[in-house]
């Protein structure tokens, strides 16, 4: 089982580089995120790595770090998202935005990846949202965890009175996530509590988002 690949970058194409380790070329399938950031040929590169065997073939996916490659395995465990159809995700929404398109259900970002429709976009947000809670989201500036949702009436309360935000930064232009994100950012960094309204939420996120 290959973890790891260390060489010289002997070439990238549109959807995978080729690692020389010891005179031995590997293909390895990548995001578009990864394949910007590994540099140019003759390069010494580094990326982590997926083995995938299958009867008829061994491929392998590389990562440029470990949040992608965790997002990469929470993906293909969801049913009808391929190995491929993942790496598509990862380039259209990296690791940093991710868990808040999927904790905010922002399905329409979903669908930009190819290979992504209406029913399997849904299928993803559903099935991966209490999880996406439970990852380190690191959003323009710092990390903070998606908001969990408690029973208590203030929590819901609060909860009301975030989501009403984020409709209303949707309705001005931002994207859900986006709009989520500011929210989430917000609320963990202690600038907007639970007394506060929903203008000042709306006001507080819109300087939030200027400033990203």
């Amino acid at each position: 089982m290959i973890a790891k690949l260390s060489g010289i970058l002997d070439s990238v194409a549109l959807d995978s580089l080729i690692i020389d380790c010891g005179g031995v070329g590997y293909q390895v399938f990548a995001s578009g995120r990864t394949l910007s950031r590994v540099g140019q040929p003759g390069d010494v590169v580094s990326v982590l790595i997926d083995t995938h065997v299958r009867e008829d073939h061994i491929h392998l996916f590389g990562f440029y770090d470990a949040a992608e490659q965790a997002w990469f395995r929470l993906l293909t465990s969801v049913q009808g998202v391929g190995a491929k159809v993942a790496l598509a995700i990862l380039s259209v929404c990296p690791p940093d935005k991710l868990g808040y398109t999927i904790a905010a259900q922002d399905v329409s970002a979903l669908r930009q990846a190819d290979g992504v429709g209406p029913k399997l976009a849904t299928r993803i947000a559903t099935e991966l949202k209490d999880k996406a809670g439970k990852v380190d989201l690191t959003p323009m500036r710092g990390a903070v965890k998606a908001p969990s949702v408690k029973a208590d009436k203030t929590a819901s309360d609060q909860s009301g009175v975030d989501g009403d935000a984020v409709s209303a930064l949707v309705n001005l232009g931002y994207g859900r996530a986006e709009a989520f994100a500011a929210i989430a950012q917000l609320r963990a960094a202690g600038t907007a509590n639970d007394n506060s309204s929903l203008q000042d939420l709306i006001r507080l996120a819109l300087k939030e988002l200027s400033q990203s």
